[in-house]
Parts: structure tokens; sequence; C-alpha cells
């Protein structure tokens, strides 16, 4: 076999061993059977948000089980064309073989680094906003062409896109918009497009037909997941009973009922003094487990709102993609090198190699700084 077609059936090799790997391959019939048994619990949708993330979880899961069999099964089909092809001499069909097995490559590395999308969040849904930079009637049209981009590339890849508010331009194009995009990994894909997006062109807007530069940002976030388990180590925290008393009188509570939990971490107290001294600790946990998930969420809000404050101004210096439409075309990613002369397409929502290539620039374990230089 050709040492080039090896290398091609090597990598796709990879990329399927990968997968096999982190779908933990040896167990798949038994986390299969398990996600089964969850799902035919018949109080299952007692509590829909949970039901909802876990269909969703097994739905994802089979269809990573189900892609690496398509895609294993058509490896092998096309190892046995091109020992067939190359039995009978048969260059035109050794080199549809190679074109097929090329698409796959693509496919099963794309699969690759979807299987690796294992941050806190990469599977949630999420909140994409735009915003125009300075540049007035420019920049908002730029904004709507980001806008309309995003839209097809979720379409295209089966998510589902809400518009949560937009403000248009004062002529043309969008000053900001906003849209929560639901969908397994939604988040984990789109997160790395936050930044700002550049755009050089011939400005339809100028009579004299000047090139014009703008600007627009991008900031994705996740939608926070309200499924938080509050785990509680009996270390953390410190349990006091003591007498409390009632309205007064002959009725007064003189028995050791009321209880007092600390959570030594933060400094939370909590009480309860209603009922019994087992329903009042249990009452106290559950208060205790309260303030500590609204200070995950307040934590995680303030973390966003950190983030977002930071990310730059639209404009010069704080660009991760530049899209040049005038003199020549290509849209290039600062971050990651990837180039390509398809402009139409690429505003046309086919960025999944500009995600693909941040994504493995990210897991390499490289900053953005050490790839560029």
């Amino acid at each position: 076999m050709r040492a080039d077609i090896q290398i091609i059936i090597s990598e796709i090799d990879k990329s399927l061993s990968l997968l096999r790997q982190r779908l933990d391959w040896d167990n798949v019939r038994k986390k299969r059977e398990e996600f089964d048994a969850l799902t035919e619990d018949p109080d299952l949708w007692n509590e829909p948000d949970k039901a909802q993330k876990l269909m969703r979880e097994r739905q994802n899961f089979i269809d990573q089980v189900d892609a690496h069999d398509a895609m294993s099964t058509e490896l092998k089909e096309n190892i046995d064309l091109i020992e067939l092809a190359e039995i009978e001499a048969d260059e035109e069909i050794l080199q549809e073989v190679v074109t097929a097995l090329q698409l796959l490559k693509n496919r099963a590395s794309a699969k690759e680094l979807e299987a690796l999308l294992n941050g806190e969040a990469d599977g949630n849904d999420t909140f994409l906003e735009i915003h125009a930079g300075a540049g007035g009637t420019e920049s908002c049209d730029w904004a709507g062409m980001i806008s309309r981009m995003y839209v097809r590339w979720a379409e295209r890849s089966g998510y589902k896109v809400e518009l949560q508010s937009e403000t248009a331009g004062d002529e043309a194009g969008l000053k900001s918009v906003s849209y929560k995009i639901s969908g397994q990994n939604a988040y984990g894909w789109l997160k790395t497009e936050s930044g700002v997006h550049r755009l050089v062109r011939i400005s339809p807007f100028d009579s004299a037909a000047k090139r014009h530069t703008s600007f627009c940002s991008v900031w994705v976030y996740p939608v926070v997941d309200d499924n938080i388990d509050i785990d509680i180590s009996p270390n953390d925290i410190r349990i006091d009973t003591f007498r409390s008393s009632g309205a007064g009188g002959q009725h007064v509570n003189t028995t050791d009922s009321a209880v007092r939990i600390t959570h030594n971490p933060t400094g939370i107290v909590v009480t309860s003094s209603e009922k019994s001294q087992h329903q009042n600790r249990d009452i106290a946990m559950k208060a205790l487990k309260s303030r500590l998930y609204q200070m995950e969420l307040d934590r995680r809000n303030a973390a966003i709102t950190e983030a977002h404050e930071n990310k730059g101004d639209a404009g010069w210096g704080n660009q991760i993609r530049s899209y040049v439409l005038h003199p020549y075309q290509m849209v290039k990613d600062l971050r990651t090198s990837y180039e390509t002369s398809d402009t139409k397409g690429v505003l046309d929502g086919n960025i999944d190699e500009f995600m693909a290539a941040t994504l493995a620039l990210d897991l390499s374990g490289k900053s953005r700084a050490e790839a560029t230089s």
C-alpha cells in the first residue's frame, strides 16, 4: 500500500482510538444499559430539568458510539477497495478512495476534538453576544454579517437558536444582538469565538468606494446549569444544639431541640428551632445547601462579569481574526494562523475548521502567544 495512503489511514486509526479511549470502550454496552435503565424510570419526569439533561447526555453518548462505528466500517470498506484497486491496477478507483479517506480523516479529527470537550461547562447551552465596534454604520453592518454567520453555523450544526435581544443600527445592520444557542457542546465549540473580529473591505456605504476597516466583538458564555449538587463535608461543619423558647408562659420550649449549623470554610451560620431536633437538623442542612448554592451562582456570575469587562475594546490590538475582502480574499485566525481564501463560505457559516484549530491549540497545552511566535 502506498506510503501516503498509509499515513492517512494511520491518522484515522489514531482518531478512532482516542474516541474509544474517551468512551471507555470496554464498558460501552454497560453504560448504554445504565442510561436505558435511568430513562425508563417512571419517576424520571418528576424533575423535568434533570430528565432533559439525562436524555441529552444519553443521546450524545449514543451519537458518539454510532459515529465511531460508522467511521470504523467506512475505513474497513475503503481499505478493501484499495487492495482491490491495487490488484487490478485501477488508478481511477484508487484516487476516488484516497479522496474518500481524506474526507473520513477530517470527520474523524473533528470527532476526536469533540470527544475532548471535557471542560466543566463545555456540554452546556450558550449565550452569544455580538456588539458593533466604533465606526457607525460600517461596524453595525459588520455585526449584522457576523450575526448571520453564527446563526447559519448553529442551524447547520443542528442547534436551536433563540433571539434574546436585538438593537438595530441607525442605517443598517445591528448595534448589538444576543442569542441563546442550545444543543450538546454548544458552549464547548463557540467558546473559541470570543474576541474581536476585524473586517477589511470596500465599503458599500462609501460613494468614493474607499477601503474601510470595521470591528465587532463576540462574547460567548455558558448557560449556568442549575442542577448543582452541593457536597458538604462533615469535617467542614459544626452542629450545636441548644434550648429554644417559644412564645412564653407554660408552653415555653425547654428541650434541647434547636439546631445551629456553622459552615467553617465560609462562616455561614443557619439555625432552625421549628420542629424536633431531627427535623431541625434536616431543615438547617437544606438551608445551608441553599446558601452555598447561591454563593456558587454568585461566584460564577462574577467570573463571567469580570471576563466580560476584561475582554477589551472592539478595535485594534484585540482582534482574534481578520476577514479581508479587499484587495484579496482571506480569513485568518491570529491565534492559530489557520487561514482560508473561501471568504464567502466562512461568512455563510463554514467556520468549523477555525474552531477545531483553536480547540487543538488549547488542548495541546500551548498558550496562544507561544503558538503565534
